[in-house]
């Protein structure tokens, strides 16, 4: 199961792609403003975008410069009634992953979505290890090296750990830690993440993880 988020701004369409993609299986999402889908994409809670380009605020072009120059590696899959040659490469270039005009059958769809979540996970992988800047997280062995020192983790910090370091300068809520983490549903007056975010940062360095008041916290290389 993957979670899916959908930017689309046509409803009939995106409740389509929402009933569809959960049948499979998939934790769906649905947003209709190019802005607000950015700012999904950037949260760190999904595992793939299925993107239109005409969109309010701002287009899913935007969308896909803003997102890649985070440095976000989100596969992007584009659906969108525009078909020119210009378009399609104007979206690949942009950063988008597969490209789908409409109309489109959900089979189709379905099987570019499919193979997408695959490469990323070999893509996963092979890389065998996180990095940023000066902090290293081994896949393999679940040891985290900072500064050229190497400490265990639990298995609890190590997946704090990962997904701290799969999004280096994003703020993430409690609740976007426990569900990514841990896949826990959110008890507010739960204050785990905040125990073993202490736990870390004995490991890590107190200022690499920094708590921004209100929101949560943030991973500073």
């Amino acid at each position: 199961m993957a979670r899916i988020l959908i930017v689309e701004d046509e409803d009939r369409i995106a409740a389509f792609l929402a009933k569809g993609l959960s049948a499979d299986g998939h934790q769906v999402s649905t947003v209709a403003d190019g802005l607000e889908g950015l700012e999904e994409a950037l949260s760190g809670a999904f595992d793939l975008m299925v993107l239109d380009i005409g969109l309010p605020t701002i287009d899913g072009f935007e969308v896909l410069d803003q997102l890649r120059a985070q440095g976000s590696r989100m596969p992007v899959v584009v659906l969108t009634a525009r078909d020119s040659v210009h378009d399609t490469v104007s979206a690949l270039e942009g950063g988008a992953d597969d490209y789908l005009a409409k109309p489109f059958r959900f089979a189709e769809l379905r099987a570019r979505i499919n193979v997408r979540l695959r490469q990323q996970d070999r893509t996963d992988a092979e890389v065998g290890e996180l990095r940023s800047g000066s902090v290293g997280l081994d896949l393999r062995t679940r040891r985290l090296q900072v500064d050229g020192r190497e400490t265990d983790l639990s298995a609890r910090e190590f997946a704090l750990a990962e997904v701290l370091l799969r999004h280096p300068g994003q703020v993430l809520s409690r609740a976007q830690l426990l569900d990514l983490a841990w896949g826990m549903d959110f008890d507010p007056g739960s204050n785990v993440v905040d125990v073993y975010v202490g736990y870390l940062r004995k490991k890590l360095g107190s200022a690499r993880v920094e708590t921004v008041r209100g929101m949560g916290y943030r991973f500073q290389p």
